[in-house]
């Protein structure tokens, strides 16, 4: 697991990154992934707002303001992923 790589100290993080892209073991590969991954999740959430937006689905008060209670906490989840040390 690369998390036994991380150190999530300010002073050691980014040394930390690039050792797993440099030394471990398909590191690189793997942080690829996750990065791409992440983005194609969002690519993926904002066609799903689309095509609710496009069939109506906001009609449905509840259900479409589940959805953006659900938007807001992946954003969230995001955001503190993106500003780890």
């Amino acid at each position: 697991s690369l998390a036994m790589h991380y150190t999530a100290d300010i002073s050691s993080a980014f040394s930390s990154v690039a050792h797993i892209c440099r030394d471990v073991q398909h590191g690189w590969l793997i942080r690829n992934l996750h990065a791409n991954g992440a983005s194609m999740f969002f690519i993926c959430i904002y066609l799903h707002i689309g095509r609710g937006l496009y069939y109506g689905s906001y009609l449905y008060k509840e259900t479409w303001n589940i959805g953006v209670i659900l938007l807001l906490l992946v954003m969230a989840t995001a955001f503190v992923g993106y500003v780890l040390p």
